[in-house]
C-alpha cells in the first residue's frame, strides 16, 4: 500500500519522536492513504514537502483499526490525548481535523455531551491516518520518494 507523509523535509528513515503534543493515535509517525490530506499537513511548514512510503503491513504487529468514527475511536483519541498511553504497534483510523478537535476539546471538557459530539461530527469529510507508534512498526515502510509542494 502506498502511503503519504506531509513535513517539511525529506525523511528517509522515519522514527518515532516524542512530541510536546498529545495526538489522536498517540505518540508516533503519522501517514495517510490521501496524497491530498498529506499536501495539507506539509502545507503548514515553509518548505512543504510530502514523502512517499510503501507500507507492508506484518502480522506479528499489534494493530488497531477503526473502520469509521465509532464511540470506540471517540474513547481511544480521548485517552491519547489526555497523554493514556497503548500497547498497540500501528494504529489506523479516521483523524480529528482541525473541526473536529474542537469539538473532542469540548467533549473533554464539558462543553458538550457525547451525544452532541456525534451531531457535530457526522457532518464532517473523511479523513485518514494510520500511525505507526513502535520502531518495530516503522520497519514496515520503504521510502520511495519525496516532492517539494506549492504552498
Amino acid at each position: 500500500m502506498t502511503i503519504y507523509h506531509g513535513t517539511y523535509c525529506e525523511i528517509i528513515f522515519p522514527k518515532i519522536i516524542e512530541g510536546k503534543y498529545t495526538k489522536d493515535f498517540g505518540t508516533g509517525f503519522y501517514c495517510t492513504v490521501l496524497k491530498a490530506q498529506a499536501e495539507r499537513w506539509a502545507k503548514r511548514y515553509d518548505t512543504p514537502t510530502v514523502c512517499t512510503y510503501q507500507y507492508e503491513p506484518v502480522l506479528s504487529l499489534r494493530i488497531l483499526e477503526f473502520k469509521e468514527m465509532t464511540e470506540e475511536w471517540l474513547d481511544f483519541i480521548v485517552s491519547c490525548r489526555k497523554g493514556e498511553k497503548h500497547n498497540y504497534d500501528i494504529v489506523i483510523g479516521a483523524m480529528a481535523d482541525d473541526q473536529i478537535y474542537n469539538y473532542i476539546a469540548d467533549f473533554i471538557n464539558g462543553v458538550i455531551t457525547r451525544k452532541q459530539f456525534w451531531a457535530l461530527a457526522e457532518f464532517k469529510h473523511p479523513t485518514h491516518q494510520i500511525n505507526f507508534c513502535t520502531d518495530k512498526a516503522v520497519e514496515c515502510l520503504t521510502f520511495i520518494k519525496s516532492e517539494e509542494v506549492a504552498k
